[in-house]
């Protein structure tokens, strides 16, 4: 069993920076894929990011790709997501979640990531 906790949510102008980060507990983070999902008022929950536990691939959506960074820190049990040149469209809920240890598949679905922080607010303002 795994918990996740994230931080770094907040308010910021459009174009601006931020950086997430999610702290998990247990023994296995380093061998669970993590990601980043986030949910806006009204909308389904969505993949943004993502990072295997074999050889660190990263994976993103189309709608942060070039803009946002995800990163693991296997000794600090820590997943980042760095956010930039933000956008009001970015204003969501921001979670942290993990996959059953021991698999390299990065999925792009909600239902297939076990553990769930409880979610950040990210708003940006134009």
């Amino acid at each position: 069993q795994v918990q996740l906790v994230e931080s770094g949510g907040g308010l910021v102008q459009a174009g601006g920076s931020l950086r997430l980060s999610c702290a998990a507990s247990g023994r296995t983070f380093s061998r669970r894929t993590m990601a980043w999902l986030r949910q806006a008022p009204g909308k389904e929950r969505e993949f943004i990011a993502g990072v295997t536990w074999v050889a660190g691939t990263t994976y993103y959506a189309d709608s942060v790709k070039g803009r946002f960074t995800i990163s693991r820190d296997n000794a600090k049990n820590t997943v980042d997501l760095q956010m930039n040149s933000l956008k009001v469209e970015d204003t969501a809920v921001y979670y942290c979640a993990a996959r059953p240890p021991n698999s390299a598949y990065l999925p792009v679905k909600q239902w297939d990531y076990d553990y769930w922080g409880q979610g950040t607010q990210v708003t940006v303002s134009s």
